[in-house]
């Protein structure tokens, strides 16, 4: 069965798509292969609203499955901050290096558990008749004091998860894919769809 992944992110849909590695019933397409579809604009105040108005949008557009994603980096001691706008946190136009450096320097002051914060992914399943279900997860860690690893995307050089000595983009691919907020999201919904084609 046809299930689009509802993002041009190629980090996103690279992830995603390897955590849903093995599951066969599911041909896996992503809207980088649908060039002429136009996304709405995230206009949402939390993950939630977001992931489910683009999930809703391209199932309703494009007939068919579709699971979304909108997820981020929460600090509480930033009042919650980047949050919703952790993709533009630095401007519309921003470069994930340009959300770090403002990240740091907002961060400069903070120590201890100010330094807290978690990785929150929303994920929501519709289909042409709409949502089907909304899940989410978090990732709860540290954000380091400067930049370390050249692996993942985002703000992964800068989280370290709680229990272990190195960042998200430090670690091997295979170890952040079973760890991460994104996973666990993963994990909760594929129970949902597995029982919701059945019943379709």
């Amino acid at each position: 069965m046809k299930l689009i992944i509802a993002s041009k992110n190629v980090h996103k849909i690279r992830e995603i798509r390897s955590m849903l590695k093995g599951q066969t019933k599911w041909d896996l397409f992503s809207l980088i292969d649908f060039p002429d579809y136009e996304p709405p604009g995230e206009t949402g105040t939390t993950f939630e609203e977001n992931a489910i108005l683009k999930a809703t949008h391209a199932a309703t557009a494009l007939q068919a499955w579709v699971i979304a994603d909108d997820s981020g980096l929460v600090i509480p001691a930033l009042g919650a901050a980047p949050g919703v706008l952790s993709a533009r946190y630095s401007g519309e136009n921003a470069t994930d290096k340009d959300n770090r450096k403002k990240l740091l320097e907002a961060m400069k002051d903070l120590k201890g558990e100010d330094r807290d914060g978690f990785f929150e992914c929303c994920l929501a399943a519709a289909t042409p008749e709409g949502l089907e279900k909304c899940v989410s997860a978090r990732c709860e860690g540290t954000i380091i004091e400067e930049e370390r690893g050249g692996q993942g995307f985002g703000y992964d050089s800068l989280f370290k998860k709680h229990d272990y000595n190195k960042t998200f983009a430090q670690l091997e691919e295979e170890v952040k894919n079973r760890i991460s907020h994104r996973r666990k999201a993963i994990d909760k919904i594929l129970i949902h769809l597995d029982s919701s084609v059945l019943s379709h």
